[in-house]
């Protein structure tokens, strides 16, 4: 049984229609700024084993994995059936509302690590969802939440659109401790724009993460 935290006016979104509806149709766009994408390659690199089982949830047509690394098996979950499929380094995939139903069709310790990128800040039940997580994760395994500052405002929870990153850190960080996962490392960078303009001291897309881990023996 999940421990609760979010009260229930912190659930609600502007928009409430279905969000399958909202996804219908494919974007084949990047919502993360180039700088933010690469920053978050590089924290792949670094964190997931090439031997992994990698569960890319909340996924759409691009992973963000580096492209010489090939993992033991990626498998993606998110809400449009022609985004993944065109994503090429998902394995298999599956379609599913979060928000409807927080049940994830895998087995008992079967995922080495879990991305989630752009995507925590439209959970309405986060508690299960990482209790899930935890459920299909191995022992000592991951779950890598990545976030910048952009977001469908409609589309977002109260308890995120009230608050700036670094409450965003604490939620997700608290939402997971709570379901019994690891204490989390933070990630909070200022990324510099690409190009001209980086060279200039302009700004990338904030850089937010947080990196947790499953006990084990």
């Amino acid at each position: 049984m999940a421990v609760q935290l979010l009260k229930e006016e912190q659930r609600q979104k502007l928009d409430q229609s279905d969000d399958i509806l909202f996804y219908a149709e494919p974007r084949f766009v990047h919502h993360l700024d180039k700088a933010f994408r690469e920053r978050l390659t590089r924290l792949y690199r670094e964190r997931i084993n090439p031997s992994s089982t990698v569960l890319d949830l909340m996924s759409s047509w691009v992973s963000h994995l580096p492209d010489d690394v090939i993992y033991d098996k990626v498998i993606g979950h998110g809400l449009n059936e022609k985004e993944l499929a065109a994503n090429t380094r998902l394995d298999s995939h599956w379609i599913q509302d979060l928000n409807l139903d927080q049940c994830i069709p895998i087995k008992d310790e079967y995922i080495d690590t879990t991305l989630i990128v752009a995507g925590w800040q439209y959970l309405q039940h986060p508690e299960e969802v990482a209790e899930e997580l935890l459920r299909v994760t191995r022992p000592k395994g991951q779950v890598i939440v990545a976030f910048s500052n952009r977001m469908f405002f409609t589309k977002a929870p109260q308890i995120w659109t009230d608050y700036g990153d670094r409450e965003h850190l604490d939620y997700v960080a608290n939402v997971l401790t709570a379901q019994g996962w690891g204490k989390p490392s933070f990630i909070a960078e200022q990324t510099k724009a690409a190009g001209v303009m980086g060279i200039i001291g302009g700004q990338g897309d904030p850089f937010c993460a947080v990196c947790a881990t499953k006990k084990g023996d």
